[in-house]
């Protein structure tokens, strides 16, 4: 309890023992102090979601990138567009159609690929296509799956779904689980479950 004094008009001093009540502005202050430090809390945390939680998103239209390995072309891209994403792992998109030509040892175009969607991840180095994707070779072979993935550093495609295979002397419908050189020289159907048909006319 404090007590204070107040001075009468004659110049004296007259004493007062009522108690000054400090319980009412000392909850005010505290309030207010409370609220402050949820907001400065609220704000600092709707920050770190913010910066955590975005994604940079660089754009380029028609575009033309060159693969190469030991100074030696190996394919070309091109796309309508492209979408190159920094999240945990840096990957870029292709969500407009993707176009791929390959080329020999000597820089002759050996095979193409085609496919809706692309996805490229720059650490692994592969491409992940999907919907109506095809790869032809130069020597009349095509390939036609749902999924493939390009290995850019072994040259191979491969992919668990199922695939289609035409060539000159045979038709594979129905291969489970596949894997192939890039110019499809050479491959391999882990599950052979479909119908291996000869050419028409045959």
């Amino acid at each position: 309890m404090i007590k204070s004094q107040q001075t009468t008009g004659h110049g004296q001093q007259q004493k007062d023992h009522r108690p000054l009540t400090m319980g009412n502005g000392l909850f005010a202050v505290m309030a207010l102090l409370g609220l402050a430090a949820a907001g400065c809390e609220n704000s600092e945390k709707a920050i770190k979601e913010w910066s955590t939680n975005k994604v940079l998103v660089e754009e380029a239209r028609s575009i033309t990138t060159h693969f190469s390995q030991t100074g030696r072309a190996k394919a070309t891209l091109t796309a309508p567009l492209m979408l190159r994403r920094q999240d945990d792992s840096v990957f870029v998109e292709f969500p407009r159609t993707v176009h791929v030509d390959f080329y020999d040892s000597l820089g002759r175009k050996e095979s193409q690929l085609d496919a809706r969607y692309a996805k490229y991840y720059e650490t692994a180095n592969k491409v992940f296509l999907r919907d109506s994707v095809v790869v032809a070779t130069t020597k009349g072979d095509t390939l036609r799956a749902p999924e493939l993935w390009w290995d850019q550093n072994k040259g191979k495609f491969y992919t668990d779904k199922m695939v289609r295979i035409i060539q000159a002397d045979k038709t594979i419908n129905g291969g489970r689980g596949f894997e192939a050189e890039q110019d499809l020289s050479s491959y391999t159907i882990f599950q052979n479950t479909g119908v291996v048909a000869p050419p028409p006319g045959m």
